[in-house]
Parts: C-alpha cells; sequence; structure tokens
C-alpha cells in the first residue's frame, strides 16, 4: 500500500476520530509545540521535526494515527540552549522534563511536558517520577559514529534499567547520578573523541540517547524546509524521503496491525481503540 492509496479517512475513524482521548491529546500536543516553536523563534533556535512526527507528516500530513508522541530535533549546541530557557520557564502549566530537573527522569533527551495528569504506562520508571503528564520528546543531535552512538546506548541503557527496579529512593536516587558520572561524565567524552572518526559525516541523537540507527546528515538536512502538519507549518529536513527511508525503510507503507497494536503504549489509547482486555 502507497500513500497514494492510503485511506487516511478510515484511519482517523479507527484510531484517532475527533473527540477520542487520543486525538484531543494529539491537538494538546500541537499546543505544547507552538509554545517551544514560539521560543525557539525568539531566540533564533533552529528544530525541526523527526522520527515518527515527520513520518506522519510525509505519509499523513499530520500525526500517524495511532501516534501519542511527538518529536524534534535539534543541533547539541543549540539544544542546549533551549534546555537552559526551558529549565527557567516560570510556567505552572508546563515543566522541561530532564536529567537535570527530576533525578528519576534518566533520558539524556528532554521532554516538554504538562505538571499536571499522569500517563497510562507500563514504564515502571514513570512511578517515580515527579510530572508524568503527556508531552513530547526534545532531542539533540551530534557529529559522530554508529559506533560511538551505539556503545554510548548499550552501556548507558542497560546501567541504568537495573535502577528501575530499586524502590527506595535513597539508594535509587544516588546509583542513578553514579551512572550518570560514569557514562556521561567518562565514559561518553572517550566515546565522543572515537567517534571523530566518522568519514561519512554522520550525525547521531546525542549520546547516551539511544536509537542508534537514526542517521542524520547535513546535506540532507540543511537549510531546512517546512511541511504542512496538522494543519500549519513547520520546520522538516530538505530531503525528508532520504531520512525516513534510511529509518524506517518503504515508509510510504503502512505496518501490519500487530505493529500499531505494540506500538500504542499508553493504556487508555489501547483500551479505547481495541477495548478493554478481559
Amino acid at each position: 500500500m502507497t500513500k497514494h492509496s492510503i485511506d487516511h479517512q478510515a484511519l482517523r475513524a479507527k484510531y484517532n476520530p475527533d473527540g477520542s482521548l487520543l486525538r484531543r491529546d494529539q491537538l494538546e500536543l500541537i499546543k505544547m509545540l507552538d509554545v517551544v516553536a514560539q521560543i525557539c523563534e525568539q531566540h533564533d533556535i533552529k528544530w525541526w521535526l523527526s522520527s515518527g512526527t515527520l513520518l506522519g507528516a510525509a505519509r499523513h500530513q499530520g500525526f500517524i494515527p495511532w501516534d501519542d508522541d511527538l518529536d524534534i530535533v535539534l543541533m547539541r549546541k543549540d539544544y542546549k540552549r533551549l534546555e537552559k530557557i526551558l529549565l527557567s520557564l516560570d510556567s505552572d502549566e508546563f515543566v522541561f522534563h530532564s536529567l537535570k530537573s527530576d533525578v528519576d527522569y534518566v533520558n539524556v533527551f528532554g521532554k516538554f511536558r504538562k505538571r499536571e495528569g499522569r500517563i497510562n504506562t507500563h514504564n515502571r520508571r514513570y512511578n517515580y517520577y515527579k510530572w508524568a503528564g503527556i508531552g513530547f520528546d526534545i532531542f539533540a543531535i551530534e557529529k559522530t559514529s554508529y559506533f560511538a552512538a551505539r556503545a554510548a546506548q548499550v552501556i548507558y541503557t542497560n546501567l541504568q534499567h537495573v535502577t528501575s527496579y530499586i524502590r527506595w529512593g535513597w539508594l535509587r536516587k544516588p546509583l542513578i547520578r553514579l551512572v550518570q558520572l560514569l557514562c556521561l561524565g567518562i565514559i561518553n567524552p572517550i566515546l565522543r573523541l572515537i567517534g571523530k572518526i566518522n568519514p561519512k559525516g554522520e550525525y547521531h541523537y546525542e549520546l547516551g540517547t539511544g536509537w542508534a540507527k537514526h542517521v542524520f546528515f547535513i546535506k540532507d538536512t540543511l537549510p531546512l524546509t517546512t511541511t504542512l502538519f496538522e494543519g500549519k507549518i513547520y520546520p522538516v529536513p530538505q530531503n525528508m524521503d532520504a531520512y525516513l527511508s534510511n529509518v524506517y525503510g518503504a515508509w510510504q507503507s503502512l505496518p501490519s496491525e500487530e505493529s500499531i497494536k505494540r506500538s500504542i503504549h499508553c493504556q487508555e489509547y489501547r483500551d479505547e481503540i481495541y477495548g478493554k482486555e478481559q
């Protein structure tokens, strides 16, 4: 099935019809994105849609109907600027959830999140979070090799995974910081040097983030262009097809129903779409 033969109305009716919980949260994510987009515009910070959000823009001109997430990307130096601004944001409604604002949030990337509410997920780490409302991911990319990105991912993810099983905060939190000191402060700088052996000029997510197979090339990314997403215009890489084909393969075709079901992590959305499992 190609993008030209996809029945978008049928997909909307099945997964995210108007008034559904998923559609309500998708529209809320757009409002939140616009808050960050305005901040970036005020400070001349470049960003663009990425990952599944970019796939949705290219294939559906909006969210992938069953997607409950939104992803944007910045160069690492721009991410650091935005991070500083968002961490100091005075808002009763939103918070920048990062390893700097919550010890138990161990992801290297940040999440612009609603302070109120709680996502129902099987991720045990959420039980420890200061905030667990809906939000979207903000990633940094840096020039490095696949080897460095993959090595950093395996080491950091596996070490932090152990801490998620520790219920006692007095023990869990110091161990989380110890892992971060070891990985982000000692191992990653070494891997960053190794990553300079990079003849193709690859960019990957900041070391420790994960998803090492996501490769970015400047020639395919800059200068940024724009595309339609949920009726609004947002920045995207100049060659969307190159990125999407590299990451997702035949991205114009829909995945299987089983793959779709597995990708929906929030229990409320799963129940709404498929009915409550007995």
